[in-house]
């Protein structure tokens, strides 16, 4: 058994509960959603529908919505609780999103609920982390994909939360985070899936906070709870908890506490099928780096 695999049923309820107060959370969320629209400036895809998958509680999705306002935008969530908050979010879907031209979807980045070659544009924000085969998911993605279709993504690295990781060591033997893809490996298997020329580029954010426990409150606002097979099933000791604190107070600086996020960005592009004369698949093997 892979101890790093996620639960998908108890990623879902963390992320059902914490839907109504996500947005008043989701700083980092908002920050690399802002990021990836300023890279839209350089594209010039017009999509006539477009995927938002990985929607949360829609924030991007209307940014989106505004940008392309003749598209049809498909919001993608596999929490419904957060597409009812988006829903409820002073009343902006049903004067954005009114008819049939802009709908929800509950369903998983993993098994999309699509048709092939039916959306011009993908787009997810810090919603690939979650996915437990994520080569199959890029096949997935760019099966729904029309062709000259663009993926653009956002995920975490795996120098995310460095700290609280190097904090957990000794502290007992769970896992107590999410096993993040390095930039390099996610470029190859966006070529191994088939798209052409894939970008990648990375970049630290850190955020700071006063004491663990507000670092820990945060990850829990916003949905990220431990979610690996691998997860200890109790409540954390006052011992443990006390060694938790002790090593993550040894990197305190300037006062604060640090938790840092490896931002990983990626495009690519579904390409025209390219084939020998003979009808064999030609598959091109590089990637570029940012």
């Amino acid at each position: 058994m892979d101890e790093f695999a996620i639960d998908k049923k108890l990623m879902r309820r963390a992320f059902n509960r914490a839907a109504t107060g996500y947005d008043a959370s989701a700083v980092l969320q908002r920050e690399v959603c802002t990021r990836m629209l300023e890279r839209l400036e350089y594209i010039k895809l017009q999509p006539e529908r477009m995927l938002d998958a990985g929607s949360g509680t829609g924030w991007g999705t209307r940014r989106l919505a505004q940008r392309y306002p003749d598209a049809q935008m498909i919001a993608l969530d596999i929490a419904r609780d957060m597409l009812q908050a988006a829903r409820g979010s002073s009343g902006w879907w049903q004067k954005l999103f009114g008819g049939t031209k802009q709908i929800q979807v509950c369903g998983d980045i993993e098994a999309l609920p699509l048709a092939a070659n039916s959306v011009g544009m993908v787009w997810s924000n810090l919603a690939m982390q979650w996915c437990n085969d994520l080569p199959a998911t890029f096949v997935e993605l760019h099966r729904v994909l029309k062709v000259d279709g663009l993926l653009m993504f956002s995920t975490f690295g795996p120098d995310t939360l460095k700290e609280l990781r190097l904090a957990f060591n000794g502290v007992d033997w769970h896992n107590h985070l999410n096993r993040f893809t390095d930039m390099h490996d996610i470029g190859d298997m966006l070529v191994h899936s088939g798209f052409a020329e894939p970008v990648m580029d990375m970049e630290y954010i850190t955020l700071t906070y006063d004491d663990v426990r507000s670092v820990l409150q945060d990850l829990k606002s916003i949905g990220a709870h431990n979610a690996t097979t691998g997860r200890g099933r109790g409540l954390m000791g006052k011992n443990a908890w006390a060694r938790l604190v002790e090593n993550y107070e040894r990197l305190r600086s300037n006062g604060k506490l640090p938790a840092t996020f490896e931002v990983v960005y990626g495009h690519a592009w579904k390409p025209q099928p390219r084939t020998t004369r003979d009808g064999a698949a030609i598959i091109k093997t590089s990637f570029k780096l940012k």
